[in-house]
């Protein structure tokens, strides 16, 4: 499989998880940056200009859904996808303003697959658009 040239930004509170992901998808060819809370995540995104953002629920200071409504009403970054990996994801319809979820404990493939695909839909000029207006 060729590498994505994508960059990703791993935001959960454990270090472990941080690295499980981070590993997995280097492994795949993706720049990958981490953070441990939604606060390090802000300030972050700023300078590492992810293409696609993977967060948890429960972190300290600004937790995942608090931080996902931060992102979406920054026009900077609004439009970056987000992936929430988490134990405390349900199932059914993502959270408003998340485009996928991911249930704890993952199989890496399955991981790597719905970054490559959120990586792929957000570099089409026509899903960004629509997500910004959505939004």
């Amino acid at each position: 499989m060729p590498a994505a040239p994508g960059r990703v930004l791993v935001v959960d509170d454990s270090q472990v998880i941080r690295q499980l992901i981070r590993v997995n998808l280097e492994l795949d060819g993706f720049e990958v940056m981490t953070a441990s809370d939604g606060a390090e995540c802000l300030e972050a995104v700023q300078h590492f200009q992810p293409d696609v953002i993977t967060l948890d629920i429960a972190m300290p200071r600004l937790d995942g859904l608090r931080t996902v409504r931060r992102l979406r009403s920054d026009p900077r970054v609004g439009h970056i996808p987000l992936l929430l990996v988490s134990a405390s994801a349900g199932q059914g319809e993502p959270p408003r303003g998340v485009d996928a979820v991911l249930a704890k404990p993952f199989e890496p493939a399955q991981l790597v697959c719905l970054v490559r695909r959120l990586w792929a839909e957000g570099r089409t000029p026509a899903v960004r658009l629509a997500k910004s207006v959505a939004e």
